[in-house]
């Protein structure tokens, strides 16, 4: 596997400060080898990307990029737990949340914008088992929300 920082600096993204959480809960906590994160809301710059539901206020491709800002925040999360993203040897599950409008059913061309920053990232350590779920609303007013479960060595 390549490193996946060096990957990131490759595809011109770093990783952003691990966000503040906006409630009662920690980031990630590691437990054996696995790390599981807090839900991650697309935030850049400390400012929500969008904010509206998928389908009514926020087009798809908006939100595929907005999925993929959660899972840059959340492999921030990660790395603070395990110090470098080398340590991670799967990316195990990811759990999308999209805030749709009615009759919106693209959740999983959605999640592909997280999915997809994964694999470029991680390569064939990054392919994972998913849910892209669609709810009625998610805090913020955020369009998605991504979470993750990796195992590390």
């Amino acid at each position: 596997m390549t490193n996946p920082e060096a990957k990131l600096a490759e595809l011109g993204l770093t990783l952003p400060p691990v966000a503040a959480p906006v409630a009662a809960y920690v980031p990630a906590v590691r437990t054996g080898r696995h790390v599981y994160t807090s839900g991650q809301l697309p935030f850049a710059d400390g400012k929500l990307l969008a904010t509206g539901t998928v389908g009514a206020e926020v087009g798809p491709d908006e939100a595929a990029a907005c999925a993929r800002q959660c899972a840059l925040n959340a492999l921030a999360a990660v790395k603070a737990e395990v110090g470098d993203l080398s340590a991670v040897t799967r990316v195990v599950k990811v759990v999308v949340f999209v805030a749709s409008a009615p009759g919106f059913t693209g959740q999983p061309a959605v999640a592909n914008g997280a999915s997809e920053l994964l694999g470029a990232v991680f390569g064939a350590a990054g392919q994972h088992a998913r849910s892209a779920v669609g709810v009625a609303a998610l805090p913020l007013g955020a369009p998605v929300e991504v979470e993750l479960i990796v195992e590390t060595s």
